[in-house]
């Protein structure tokens, strides 16, 4: 079992609600202030959870600098008032930012019993 801190149970809360507000808020018609309360806490969360330095060591890479661009540049949209255009932006800089990691998640939901036979139907999983 994976044993976490207070500040790491902290982040994941701030970051489960993060998700939480993000969703309500593009199923309330991109909601401004649901959106925005989103990103806050999603940042926060991502901040406590892996801490301030790794998570500005994450965002601020040479090679990440324009990901970072579109997503904290969409965040700063949502947060003037212009949500549809900053929720774009937003989420092609999250693919841009995290697309390492993809991979790893999909290979771990194809071991979870229900949705790993979804991802392993031929239509979907890619030939090996």
């Amino acid at each position: 079992m994976i044993s976490l801190s207070d500040t790491q149970k902290i982040g994941m809360g701030l970051t489960g609600f993060g998700v939480f507000f993000l969703f309500f808020g593009m199923i309330l018609f991109f909601d401004k202030a649901l959106l925005a309360i989103g990103n806050v806490l999603f940042v926060a969360g991502l901040s406590f959870v892996i801490g301030l330095e790794r998570t500005f060591r994450f965002f601020f890479q040479k090679h990440k600098m324009k990901a970072t661009g579109f997503f904290l540049g969409g965040v700063l949209i949502v947060l003037i008032g212009w949500p549809l255009i900053g929720m774009i932006l937003e989420i092609y800089g999250f693919f841009l930012l995290f697309r390492g990691f993809f991979p790893v998640v999909v290979g771990f939901i194809r071991r979870v019993p229900v949705l790993g036979y979804l991802l392993n139907l031929p239509g979907i999983s890619s030939p090996t």
